[in-house]
This record gives structure tokens, sequence and C-alpha cells, in this order.
């Protein structure tokens, strides 16, 4: 695929993907005066289209692979139910932030929601960082012809910090929202997103090679000390 046409489909999708957001955040809330959310979607913006550019011009073909996402775009059966249940949590605190907005359930200082913002825009921007040192981290469960394993920078600390980058950005997002409420969503999410990556190892131990060796080299696989 040429650049160009990477390049159209990053924008076309880049725009789908605001009209949903903006959808999700303002619909429920019942008002475009919600500005926690304009700030929220401005900071998503910058901190995916930013990088996104960067890999246009740098590495098109990694840039592509994160585009190939979605439950469809998995193979594993565990992965698409895995997948599933990620989008339904990062709507679903989407939504009850909207719901929290509309009904004021929180009283969310104006700090906090500040501190949300930065947490959101450093999962992001751990998120792209991965994809820049490991060019072959995908949206999707995969392994490629070729692909080596990634075992430095991020991935010398933990074995999946793109991982830990989602799960500041869940932990982020519902405060940027001025929602305490939406982070029960975290509850499902780590779940699920636990349930992904112990699939995923199982996958990378039987498909690429060196990787079970990296895990004895690597113990934790998203928190130091911790799992």
């Amino acid at each position: 695929m040429t650049n160009m046409k990477i390049a159209g489909q990053a924008a076309a999708t880049s725009v789908l993907g605001l009209l949903g957001l903006g959808v999700i955040l303002f619909v429920p809330a019942g008002t475009l005066n919600y500005w926690q959310a304009w700030v929220f979607i401005a900071v998503f913006t910058v901190g995916t289209q930013g990088p996104g550019i960067y890999l246009l011009v740098k590495n098109p073909a990694a840039l592509q692979r994160r585009m190939h996402a979605g439950p469809t775009a998995e193979t594993r059966f565990a992965q698409k139910l895995a997948v599933t249940g990620l989008f339904a949590t990062a709507i679903g605190a989407m939504v009850i932030s909207a719901l929290d907005y509309r009904w004021a359930w929180s009283a969310v200082p104006l700090w906090v929601v500040v501190a949300g913002d930065v947490l959101v825009a450093v999962g992001l921007t751990m998120s792209q960082v991965v994809v820049i040192q490991n060019s072959y981290a995908a949206a999707n469960v995969t392994v490629e012809e070729g692909q080596e394993l990634a075992t430095t920078g991020l991935y010398g600390v933990v074995r999946h910090p793109m991982y830990v980058g989602v799960l500041i950005m869940s932990v982020g997002m519902p405060l940027a929202l001025g929602s305490y409420w939406a982070l029960l969503t975290l509850i499902p999410c780590t779940a699920v997103l636990a349930v992904r990556i112990l699939d995923e190892e199982r996958a990378l131990e039987q498909q690429l090679a060196g990787y079970r060796d990296y895990m004895k080299d690597v113990r934790y696989r998203v928190v130091p000390y911790v799992w």
C-alpha cells in the first residue's frame, strides 16, 4: 500500500473516530456545553495524530499495523472476546462520564480533571513510543514472517508496555471527563486486559522465536514486582 493511500485511510479513520467520540460523549451528556469532553477530545487528537504523522513519514508499515484493529482483525477467539470487552469498557467509561456530567453525580475539581488529561496524554504517548521501539507492535495479536523479538527500551522493563499505556489512559479518562463513578469500569477493563495478555503470551510462546527465554529475563508483564 502506498504512503498516500495509508495517509488517506488514516485520515478517514481519524475523522470517523472523532465523530464517534462526539456522539458517545455529547449525546448522553445532553449538551455540547461539556468542556471536559472538548478538552479530552483535544488531548486525544493531539496524542494520536502527532505520532500518527510521525509514523506515516518514518514507518508507514507500523502505522498500517496500528490501523488494523478491532475484533474482526483478531484470529484467536479469546482475542476477539477480549478486544470486544475492551471496546465495551472504554465506551462504557465515556457514557457513564457523560451521564455523570449531565446529572452531576460527581464533584470533580479542576486539578483532578487536569491530572486526568495528563494521564491520558501519558498513556497515549507510552503506547506510541512502544510502536516506535517495536515496529511490529500491532493492534491485534499476530506474528509476522521475519518478525524480531523486541527486548530493549520499555520492553526491557515489562513485557507488555503498550498495555501499561492502556491502563494509564483508562485511569485518566474518567477523571479527565469529570467522573468518579466511571472509574468503576477499571474493574472489568483490568480483568479483560489480563485475559488478553495471558492468551497473547501463549500465542507468542508458540510462534515467536526467543519469547520463552525473554519471559524468563523480563519477569513482569505490566507492573514491576506485582504482575
